[in-house]
């Protein structure tokens, strides 16, 4: 029988913003196909499985936008696989439930203000999950076909890879993710 794992699935100019290093946090609500219609965080180490379908250049700061060209220059939607060249780790699911905190995290990640604020809108009784996570670039990417179950708008899916077989590198140096984790921690008044 074949091994799975974990993965979540984020839009591939996310997944290539978080493999430079230039984030270290997503934002999560869930996916509309959700079971329980809310994000939960059901791992914290997974695979990152690269999407295409809903990223958009407008939601995207300026600065940032290039990823999307980047990340649909050899995509179609007749591809047949996909590639993993990510695994990450949660290191702290932090729960924002209004716009103030939402607003002190505005220079620490890629998304347009009107885009955040619409996520944490979004399901408002639920907070928005701010998962701070370590990213590893796979030494040997893998790449998958591309199964029906993996469609649709939900946040986890597992995926045919053996967590212990391949071997990873971390994107950033132990002392430059210490000082993301503290840039973040700082903009929200944590200690």
């Amino acid at each position: 029988m074949e091994q799975t794992s974990l993965a979540l699935k984020e839009w591939a100019s996310t997944v290539q913003a978080l493999e430079r290093g230039s984030q270290i946090l997503l934002m999560r609500k869930g996916g509309i196909e959700e079971e329980t219609k809310h994000f939960e965080l059901k791992s914290h180490s997974f695979y990152l499985y690269p999407t295409y379908e809903h990223q958009r250049k407008e939601l995207i700061k300026p600065s940032y936008q290039q990823l999307v060209d980047l990340s649909l220059e050899n995509w179609s939607s007749e591809q047949k696989n996909v590639m993993i060249k990510a695994y990450a780790e949660v290191i702290e699911d932090l729960e924002i439930q209004d716009e103030k905190q939402l607003g002190r995290l505005r220079e620490l990640h890629m998304w347009t203000d009107e885009f955040a604020d619409q996520r944490l809108r979004w399901k408002r009784k639920s907070p928005l999950h701010v998962l701070l996570v370590r990213v590893y670039r796979l030494d040997n990417p893998v790449e998958i076909p591309i199964e029906d179950e993996y469609l649709g708008c939900k946040s986890w899916i597992s995926v045919p890879l053996a967590l212990h077989s391949n071997q990873y590198t971390p994107v950033l140096s132990d002392e430059q993710f210490a000082s993301h984790i503290r840039s973040i921690k700082e903009a929200l008044n944590y200690s």
